[in-house]
């Protein structure tokens, strides 16, 4: 008979501390300390550095990116965004945060780890520090002509059709708000 592959996942967890004398939780803490936590990067050390197998070591490193995921909050995510030279871009964001808070309670903020989405029943714009000297805003206004501030999107976004780039609060006035606006009440 075979097992699903929960069965599976949960008999390589047993096995894996029989297998190589350290639990998941320990293979966790050692994963954790790779400096860029990408899934390549962490499989390489427990393969070349701890002499884990191929099967173990993905095993490891998948739990050690879920377990990542699932203890980062909004917070770090967006402070890792505006962290270092950036830094100076902060204060656009939350300006465009507070206003797009006033248009209702149905605005979700969903930080991701490059940029913000701000959502209602779909994706109607997103906030991201592109550069160190400049925030970008996506828009979702489909139908609109992009003229000015607002330009097409082209290889900024693919869930964006336009793009309006800002340099200081300042830029963060009525002709940007208006845009929000709209998008906001097309979604």
């Amino acid at each position: 008979m075979s097992q699903n592959p929960d069965d599976g996942l949960q008999s390589m967890i047993r096995n894996l501390s029989e297998k190589t004398g350290k639990s998941l939780a320990e293979w966790l803490v050692i994963a954790h300390a790779v400096p860029d936590e990408k899934h390549g990067a962490i499989l390489k050390r427990l393969k070349t550095e701890h002499g884990l197998s191929h099967g173990y070591a993905n095993l490891v490193a998948h739990e050690t990116l879920r377990t990542a995921a699932m203890y980062s909050n909004d917070d770090d995510l967006v402070a890792q965004q505006y962290a270092g030279s950036k830094a100076g871009l902060k204060p656009i964001h939350d300006a465009l945060m507070k206003a797009v808070a006033a248009f209702g309670a149905d605005v979700e903020i969903s930080p991701k780890k490059a940029y913000v989405s701000l959502r209602r029943s779909k994706q109607f714009a997103l906030i991201q520090p592109s550069t160190a000297t400049r925030l970008d805003v996506g828009l979702n206004l489909k139908g609109v002509a992009a003229s000015g501030r607002l330009e097409a999107s082209g290889s900024f976004n693919s869930m964006c059709s336009h793009r309006v780039r800002l340099a200081s609060v300042g830029d963060v006035d009525a002709e940007v708000m208006a845009w929000l606006r709209q998008a906001y009440e097309a979604a």
